[in-house]
């Protein structure tokens, strides 16, 4: 029987595929796993299988692995024996909460090194010059490989604990998400034609529109574990709430030094005016 180096379990997934073909290009022998055949890749073997019911193939594979990748919903993570994994191996989650895949291995233990990466950005973007938030459950010489590993590849890294993940995460993901799923909402309540909204859009109204788009033509799926997994996320849509009851009042009843006043906490949150204020500017000069 052939021994792989890594196994990545959901490898026809989008997370999975990228993880798994970078490292068949870091020169590894590399398994996919996944409940759905897929196209065989050039670079890496595929198989068959259910992590939560694996074959003989499968428990062989992971048993002598150096790397598993859980590429997987949380539901399925979490109900995943970690006593599968061998002693030497270092298992990496890829969920996008990962305080409950925290405490799971804190309660039960592993065998050998497990770290928990969240690429902060759609995988079909790649990760070169792109943000990966990680998350050590258990340390080793084999976490700090892979870390650099994802260096190599051109992510850039930021080292969080579990807690801190999980908060940045609501404020960054639950919260966009939130706030253009609402705009979404609102817009198809308004007596207007979308035909002639898209017509005389100004470049604010495109970029939302635009992020809409990607957003409401995605897995919902991945979207609702978003909201429905992070503990931190009704907090943000919590506060997203108030934010616009507070924008009702203000514009109804407050005078103009109020508003300003409001406009400048909002503008707190931007940790780099200067540079986000010439993002802008280089995004509307291509949206058209």
């Amino acid at each position: 029987m052939k021994i792989y180096d890594a196994v990545v379990i959901g490898g026809r997934g989008a997370v999975g595929s990228l993880v798994a073909g970078h490292l068949a290009g870091d020169g590894l022998a590399v398994l996919a796993v996944d409940r759905t055949p897929a196209h065989e890749s050039p670079t890496y073997d595929h198989t068959v299988g259910d992590i939560l019911h694996p074959d003989e193939t499968v428990q062989r594979a992971l048993t002598s692995a150096s790397i598993v990748v859980l590429a997987v919903p949380e539901s399925v993570a979490l109900a995943w024996s970690t006593a599968l994994a061998g002693p030497g191996t270092l298992v990496v989650e890829t969920l996008s909460v990962k305080s409950s895949f925290a405490a799971k291995i804190a309660e039960t233990g592993i065998a050998g090194t497990s770290l928990g990466i969240n690429p902060m950005f759609a995988p079909s973007l790649g990760m070169a010059g792109r943000p990966v938030a990680a998350v050590t459950h258990r340390g080793g010489p084999a976490v700090d490989a892979f870390l650099d590993r994802l260096s190599g590849w051109g992510a850039d890294v930021v080292l969080v604990d579990a807690d801190r993940h999980d908060r940045l995460a609501a404020a960054t993901q639950a919260l966009t998400h939130a706030s253009i799923l609402a705009f979404g909402a609102a817009l198809s309540k308004l007596d207007v034609d979308a035909a002639l909204v898209h017509a005389v859009a100004p470049p604010p109204a495109r970029t939302a529109l635009a992020l809409l788009a990607r957003i409401s033509g995605g897995e919902p799926e991945v979207y609702r574990d978003v909201q429905a997994g992070n503990p931190y996320a009704v907090a943000a849509r919590r506060a997203l709430a108030d934010a616009v009851r507070e924008l009702d009042v203000t514009v109804d009843g407050g005078s103009e030094q109020e508003f300003a006043a409001l406009m400048k906490r909002a503008a707190a949150g931007v940790p780099d005016a200067d540079g986000y204020h010439a993002l802008c500017a280089s995004i509307f000069d291509i949206v058209r």
